[in-house]
């Protein structure tokens, strides 16, 4: 049996599912969902504290007119440490390894500041 070297980042599949497939899709099935009761339970109160906190401690240093960026840059976050926490299951790997991840996150947040910072 010969292996090419691209094999290793070859998506193993189970009964012809990618696994990479139900590895993102796991923390989405695991997300609380809003009630429309009044009190939360547990988990919606401390995801609802902790991204709060994230976007106090991000837009401590940042004046009034870069809180507009409170959005992006939270939810950027958070889809951050989900695709890296993938690397701790088996047979996966992160997403944020392959360059063209990397780059369509990087290259339109970078154009978008570079252009506002130009009108402004």
């Amino acid at each position: 049996m010969t292996l090419s070297f691209f094999d290793q980042f070859m998506s193993p599949t189970l009964f012809g599912v990618p696994l990479i497939a139900l590895a993102l899709s796991l923390p989405w099935i695991l997300f609380p969902t809003p009630s429309s009761r009044w009190l939360n339970n547990r988990l919606l109160s401390l995801q609802g504290w902790s991204i709060s906190r994230f976007t106090q401690q991000l837009l401590l240093p940042l004046n009034l007119g870069g809180h507009k960026w409170a959005v992006i840059l939270t939810s950027l976050m958070l889809f951050l440490i989900t695709t890296n926490m993938l690397g701790l299951l088996p047979y996966t790997y992160t997403p944020t390894t392959h360059l063209s991840l990397n780059l369509g996150l990087a290259v339109p947040l970078w154009l978008a500041t570079v252009i506002i910072g130009m009108r402004n």
